[in-house]
């Protein structure tokens, strides 16, 4: 690496506002080498990211964080609250609103908060002598990696070459299927307001979604404040249709019926990679053969972990459960889902909120539910350790059971949902369901679901959203199709610990299998990262000049990279792993012995 690096970071939502402030961080090391940074942003508005920008979403959205969730930035979210005057605050609509740490704001809300701090560590790096360039509405079409000049030489939309020694890619949300509003198909819910009716129009049919997420129900508050209005009555809301919206409702698909789990307290907001186990131990569970067996880590590391949380909580019958060494992970989702499982979701939410209440209003943790959230995010960061048999279980098994604990949905979101349903205005529907490539007769999109019975049932929607969330990407859709082409860039894989049975257990997923130099392998979705979120390549080495955080891109590797506290500790490892290198300690290997001495000391 030359001594002198200018910086390109794709992208200026969260994960790069955080590489900003841990390169502020480390400034006085880093203010040597570095003799720029440029931020090439798609968007006209900059440091605020797709979430929380008001170009996509919407004023009835809320955040789902609260303030003592967000990892440490110049200036907390409360404190900056505190020093807008009465205009700003009737502009974000909290004239009204009491500040606190606890609470949870709308997203247009967090996206003005963090547009403030990416200005500050903007103005920070600038008087340390580390100047940063903003090219806004500018997208980046394609990298081309140049190893022995050094570099990378970004091409933009505009048709300008920009060259660099060091690139992090770090963009964000990605969807590359296409909506297509002749058939009132959407890909996704954003930018939210392309489902919106104009105002003064209403909605009076029904409208579908693929999900009970809160993506999903972005949708559901967006749209039911459009089509009547809520109103509290000694203490309940209720919800008032306006006028020929008779037939408004909106239907969610889900696999399972579920709804997400509800907003509860917890003892410690921010997650920590060695709360429930040291560096040590866990990689002491690493076998002959070099994988972290998921079995064994939760037999190790989570059983005594969520014996203590349960005792804590007063759950006796799941100590008792947990206590018994033949009581495995999948009989723990088992028997966690059927406490979830309702024959009436929206019920079940109902008798949920009395406990959810009780933990928020009362702030007395729900300490399995925090624990479970602490251990996905130790194993986050281990994930490349686990074999593609353990990968399987885990998408398959675990996440869709996590996914619905850890995305807690907040009180006030919860109240909404249940006036739309007491109003009859939102139902769910439970089943595989999937997508008709063709539209209905009435040019509507089509929906075939599949019970557990395998019978098959079919519906049709003028207005049908995707909000499953987002899934990683295949290689052919990378964004950069030079570093495909030449093999910058490669698939994330995961090898079979048994390469004899191993491939049978992904047999309605052939079309991840792969082989190469003789070995049957797992995709796992997205492009190959080193520990330290360097892209490798197709020589299986890291390159120091190309590093990709951008979690469509490296969800496979990394399942559970989202979230804010998720983009500071990405960005801290990836700084980290940067400053040991100019300090002339090597750059790490994806060795785990070394790579997560970085994990132990963010």
């Amino acid at each position: 690496m030359s001594s002198q690096v200018n910086l390109a970071i794709i992208g200026s939502g969260p994960s790069a506002i955080y590489l900003l402030k841990h390169i502020l961080d480390e400034g006085g090391l880093l203010k040597e080498c570095l003799s720029g940074i440029s931020i090439f942003e798609k968007s006209q508005l900059t440091g605020m990211g797709m979430p929380y920008s008001p170009l996509t979403t919407d004023r009835f959205n809320l955040a789902n964080i609260s303030s003592e969730e967000l990892p440490e930035l110049p200036v907390s979210l409360v404190d900056w609250l505190h020093t807008l005057d009465p205009a700003d605050l009737q502009a974000l609509g909290m004239e009204d609103e009491e500040i606190s740490a606890d609470k949870i704001y709308p997203r247009l809300v967090l996206g003005q908060y963090l547009h403030s701090q990416y200005q500050i560590l903007l103005s920070r790096l600038g008087e340390l002598g580390i100047k940063v360039r903003e090219y806004p509405g500018c997208e980046v079409r394609d990298l081309q990696d140049d190893p022995p000049g050094g570099k990378v030489t970004l091409v933009t939309a505009h048709g300008e070459s920009h060259d660099f020694e060091k690139v992090i890619i770090a963009t964000g949300h990605h969807w590359t299927e296409q909506d297509r509003p002749e058939t009132g198909y959407y890909a996704s819910p954003w930018p939210i307001t392309k489902l919106i009716p104009e105002e003064g129009c209403h909605y009076n049919f029904a409208i579908g979604t693929l999900g009970a997420s809160l993506s999903a129900f972005d949708v559901i508050s967006s749209l039911a404040h459009r089509q009547g209005r809520f109103i509290r009555e000694a203490g309940k809301l209720r919800f008032e249709p306006a006028p020929e919206t008779e037939e408004f409702k909106i239907v969610m698909h889900a696999m399972h019926g579920w709804l997400p789990h509800l907003q509860f307290d917890q003892e410690e907001p921010l997650r920590d990679i060695y709360r429930h186990v040291s560096r040590e131990e866990l990689l002491g569970l690493i076998n002959e053969a070099g994988f972290l067996r998921l079995e064994e880590y939760f037999d190790k590391v989570c059983r005594p972990a969520l014996i203590k949380a349960f005792t804590k909580d007063g759950m006796t019958e799941m100590v008792r459960k947990l206590e018994d060494r033949e009581f495995a992970l999948a009989d723990f989702v088992e028997t966690m889902n059927d406490k979830h499982d309702y024959s009436n979701a929206f019920e079940g939410m109902r008798h949920e909120m009395v406990e959810a209440r009780k933990s928020v209003l009362g702030h007395k943790p729900i300490h399995w539910k925090e624990v479970i959230d602490d251990l996905m995010y130790t194993l986050n960061f281990h994930a490349g350790l686990m074999p593609a048999e353990d990968h399987l279980v885990l998408r398959s098994l675990v996440m869709p059971f996590l996914m619905s604990v850890i995305a807690a949905m907040p009180l006030e979101s919860g109240e909404i949902l249940l006036a739309l349903y007491d109003a009859g205005k939102v139902g769910i529907v439970s089943g595989k369901a999937s997508v008709a490539e063709e539209a209905d007769e009435e040019g509507a999109t089509t929906l075939s679901i599949e019970d557990e019975e395998g019978r098959e049932t079919r519906v049709s929607y003028r207005i049908f959203v995707e909000c499953g969330g987002q899934k990683p990407l295949d290689l052919s859709d990378y964004p950069f199709p030079n570093l495909v082409d030449r093999g910058v860039a490669r698939k994330a894989r995961a090898s079979f610990a048994d390469p004899s049975s191993g491939p049978e257990q992904a047999e309605d997923k052939k079309e991840h299998l792969f082989h190469e130099d003789g070995e049957a392998l797992y995709h796992l979705g997205g492009v190959d990262v080193d520990g330290s979120y360097r892209l490798v390549g197709s020589e299986g080495q890291g390159n120091p000049r190309l590093c990709d955080v951008a979690f469509p891109h490296i969800s496979g590797v990394r399942p559970y990279s989202y979230g804010l506290q998720c983009c500071s500790d990405t960005a801290a490892i990836m700084i980290q792993a940067w400053v040991q290198e100019l300090g002339g300690e090597g750059s790490p290997s994806d060795d785990p012995q070394e790579v997560t001495r970085i994990y132990e000391e963010i």
